[in-house]
């Protein structure tokens, strides 16, 4: 009897011992993994960053350059004598060139010492000599001249393939000062001649090729994976072996594990304080406004609008699909779509607040008050409604999305210590979920107060009295579409 009770006993701690050691090496691959992830995309970041500021300090200079020129320059020399200032001054013995031809000339030579940099100034207006050359040639320096002729005091600029190489492509607007403004009215050959100071005269675009910081950032993250591998062999290779020992004696066991419990707590304190550091920089998205405030040591953050409008957002048939596709797959999809939908908050200035599963919510009016919030909520839900189509007719799909609005007084703030989130609180905010909740797949379903103010831009139609959950009787209508004026009824558009 004795003789079974120790094997039992044997085979016991065998397998603890077995299962210990497996619990830390799933331990240790996923530290390294989220390491690795942090990582990663904090040197995705950095990069991006690096580029920004780079391409920043490029246009700066090139502006100053044109400045200076102008007031060193072509100030002091077009009034002597035999000197010409044209955009074809190669012509003339005395010719120099216009501060335009100037900054034209000093972007190609800037392109061509720099391998794979490109440097281009490009309008809506360009002088007949420069109609080939001088307009929007694809869909970034399209979007560009539209955003920047609205927000010229800002920068549009984003990661994309740039000619075969991943590249950051950054645009500032050319605003017209007031010494050139005379000169380009009177122009005989300007496109344009009613131009005014601060107009957005053209853009003055950057892109810089990433290849080489991404690969040099590449073999960076190997060395340091493969250093984390071993570190992470040869601590589970010590801590067997110290379990090993420790199954010889208790009183060895005890004393061992008390070490190496005190070695591992302290390893762990350091790669949480080194996490939080990276995930402050990573996962803490907010708006500018509200993250100028925390860099200014605001600790408490809460604001009160009296009219924004919200959106939320759920994919029909979701759940259903969970069933049939793997988690991959799943996850998948769902970014796809989410992916789309983040892309019209950007179109539309719109801040996302936050996803919950297959459940989206977005905000307008908010962190910056604006008069046309309830427009611009209503645009991107019909757009979200395309994005649907699109998706549905891309992979043969069969979701369809319910979406609910409301506009109303809301207080919005950032909570959370460590994960910072702005949120949204009150009673508006409950009765746009409650809009979702209780609308139509494939609808738009909205309250009187949104109602109200978009009846005369869109389409609506009356769903009538419902009961709603925590509500009571709400009037509700539908998002049908938008209105077409006289103008676009009769199919004539405008010079």
């Amino acid at each position: 009897m004795r003789q079974l009770i120790d094997k039992f006993l044997a085979a016991f701690t065998r397998l603890l011992y077995k299962r210990i050691i497996l619990i830390l090496a799933i331990l240790f691959c996923t530290g390294v993994a989220v390491a690795m992830s942090n990582m990663s995309r904090l040197s995705s970041d950095l990069i991006e960053s690096q580029a920004r500021q780079n391409a920043a300090l490029y246009a700066q200079a090139m502006k100053e350059a044109r400045t200076l020129y102008t007031s060193e320059t072509v100030d002091r020399l077009e009034d002597i004598k035999g000197v010409t200032v044209t955009h074809d001054y190669p012509k003339y013995s005395g010719g120099i060139p216009v501060p335009a031809t100037y900054l034209l000339e000093l972007g190609h030579s800037l392109s061509e010492k720099n391998t794979g940099m490109s440097v281009r100034v490009y309008s809506d207006y360009p002088f007949p000599w420069r109609k080939e050359e001088g307009g929007a040639k694809d869909k970034f320096e399209e979007q560009a001249l539209e955003y920047l002729r609205q927000y010229p005091k800002e920068t549009f600029a984003r990661l994309e393939n740039y000619q075969g190489r991943p590249s950051f492509r950054y645009a500032e607007a050319d605003t017209l000062k007031p010494s050139c403004v005379g000169c380009h009215n009177t122009h005989p050959d300007s496109p344009k001649k009613d131009w005014n100071v601060g107009d957005v005269r053209g853009i003055l675009e950057i892109v810089t090729p990433l290849d080489s910081f991404i690969a040099k950032t590449r073999t960076g993250l190997g060395g340091t994976f493969a250093m984390l591998s071993v570190l992470s062999v040869l601590a589970l290779s010590g801590l067997t072996l110290v379990i090993g020992r420790l199954r010889q004696t208790s009183k060895e066991l005890e004393r061992r594990v008390v070490e190496r419990t005190a070695q591992l707590q302290e390893t762990n304190q350091e790669l949480t304080l080194e996490q939080e550091k990276s995930e402050r920089l990573l996962l803490n998205i907010l708006p500018q406004p509200i993250a100028d405030q925390l860099k200014q040591g605001h600790h408490t953050i809460a604001d009160w609008f009296g009219e924004v409008t919200v959106l939320f957002a759920d994919i029909v048939g979701f759940t259903q699909l969970s069933d049939r596709v793997s988690p991959t797959e799943l996850v998948n999809v769902l970014n796809e779509i989410f992916s789309g939908f983040d892309r019209l908050t950007e179109k539309y200035s719109l801040e996302k607040i936050k996803t919950i599963g297959d459940n989206y919510m977005v905000a307008g009016g908010l962190p910056t008050q604006r008069p046309d919030h309830a427009e611009a909520i209503a645009e991107m839900a019909l757009d979200m409604q395309h994005e649907i189509k699109q998706f549905n007719a891309k992979h043969n799909a069969e979701l369809s999305i319910r979406i609910g609005m409301n506009t109303g007084p809301v207080v919005a703030g950032v909570i959370g210590t460590k994960k910072f989130i702005y949120d949204l609180w009150g009673d508006a905010v409950n009765t746009a979920s409650r809009m979702e909740s209780h609308g139509i797949p494939g609808a738009i379903q909205v309250t009187a107060n949104t109602y109200e103010r978009l009846r005369d831009k869109f389409a609506f139609q009356e769903r009538g009295v419902m009961e709603i959950k925590g509500k009571g009787q709400m009037t509700t209508y539908l998002l049908t579409g938008r209105i077409k004026s006289e103008l676009q009824a009769s199919g004539r558009t405008g010079e």
